[in-house]
């Protein structure tokens, strides 16, 4: 089944975690492109300015509080949504937060909680999203925000990573179940790499150092542009860094590799130098989290974008340019063969044997 999704223009929004990082760069980049805006999240006072900022704009927005580990609370923030614009087009499962810390040091009641806002958000508000479009007979767009470590582990997070696993294999059988009824339903899962949020700041930490990214980081405008490409266009994946690609390709191609490399590289590739860890009662797991920040306090190398994510949004560029770039390799390559075959063998003059019949 042929799926057409609407304009960004003509579209309501709904956005978990809209308060900081991905999902709150997102709220802005979908309202000055043209759309409606539902935004939820636990941070109560940081959503009512977001939607005071936009509405001071121009831009149409509602917000509603909301724990997406709670059931109840998605099925308010999909109610919100109907009962002030009368529908929603797109819903995005953005809101997130991870631990830092040794599998055996974590203890199991984080563990859980960790999984209820990561894991058990996103299937309730894929469920929600499916049976609106689904009652509504109107195409939309379910897009769940993974991670580069739910296609591949990665030491001191392994309950984010596994609880980005599950995401990533809900998705998958979700999308199935979906095209397999012919329900009106486009099912993206996006794949970030690292990227520059308040990600770190909002962690649970186990660690003596604060987490922070080191080595190359991508910025969160890479991700929004993905969720909101993906909202126009049905996209199965969208990878978000050549990183994130490559190290799902990596870790199943070569495991055994990447294991002994993020053994040593990903202890300390994690944790900054010299900050000590923010205590884990001011860390977002239990409590909403500080807002209003799109970006956080990194150690690596921010990129200005994604040239992945870019190649995704203009593939008909993308494949000219490679078309083109193929057509002056083959010159290349077809010139010099020209000019190896064509060259004369010449013989130093003392090998020729002047005596020799003409």
């Amino acid at each position: 089944m042929a799926i057409t999704l609407k304009k960004l223009k003509d579209q309501v929004i709904v956005i978990t975690g809209a308060s900081s990082g991905i999902g709150l760069v997102t709220a802005r980049m979908a309202a000055a492109k043209g759309a409606k805006v539902v935004l939820a999240a636990r941070n109560e006072e940081a959503i009512i300015q977001l939607a005071a900022e936009l509405r001071g704009k121009g831009y149409p927005a509602t917000w509603v509080t909301a724990d997406v580990g709670k059931e109840e609370d998605v099925k308010r923030v999909a109610e919100t949504a109907i009962r002030t614009f009368g529908r929603f087009d797109t819903w995005v499962n953005n809101a997130g937060v991870s631990i830092f810390g040794k599998s055996t040091e974590v203890s199991i009641d984080d563990m859980k909680r960790m999984f209820d806002t990561v894991y058990w958000g996103v299937v309730y508000g894929s469920r929600v999203a499916a049976q609106h479009f689904i009652e509504r007979g109107v195409p939309g767009a379910l897009i769940n925000v993974g991670s580069v470590f739910g296609d591949r582990g990665v030491v001191l997070q392994s309950t984010y990573s596994s609880a980005k696993y599950a995401v990533h294999g809900w998705t998958e059988n979700l999308r199935m179940e979906l095209e397999k009824d012919k329900a009106p339903v486009s099912v993206t899962l996006v794949h970030p790499g690292r990227i520059d949020t308040p990600y770190n700041e909002h962690a649970h930490s186990y660690l003596d150092k604060q987490p922070a990214h080191r080595g190359m980081i991508y910025p969160p405008e890479s991700v929004a542009r993905a969720i909101l490409y993906a909202a126009e266009h049905p996209k199965r994946d969208m990878f978000v860094g050549s990183q994130a690609r490559l190290g799902a390709m990596f870790g199943n191609a070569a495991p055994r590799l990447t294991d002994i490399l993020f053994e040593s590289l990903m202890f300390r590739g994690q944790q900054s130098k010299e900050r000590p860890s923010i205590p884990q009662e001011k860390s977002a797991l239990y409590n909403p989290g500080y807002g209003l920040h799109e970006r956080g306090s990194q150690e690596g190398h921010v990129r200005k974008g994604s040239l992945y994510v870019e190649a995704n949004r203009h593939p008909v560029i993308t494949t000219l340019a490679l078309a083109g770039l193929a057509t002056l390799v083959f010159a290349f390559a077809k010139n010099k063969c020209d000019r190896d075959t064509t060259t004369t063998v010449r013989l130093p003059l003392e090998t020729i044997d002047h005596d020799a019949p003409q």
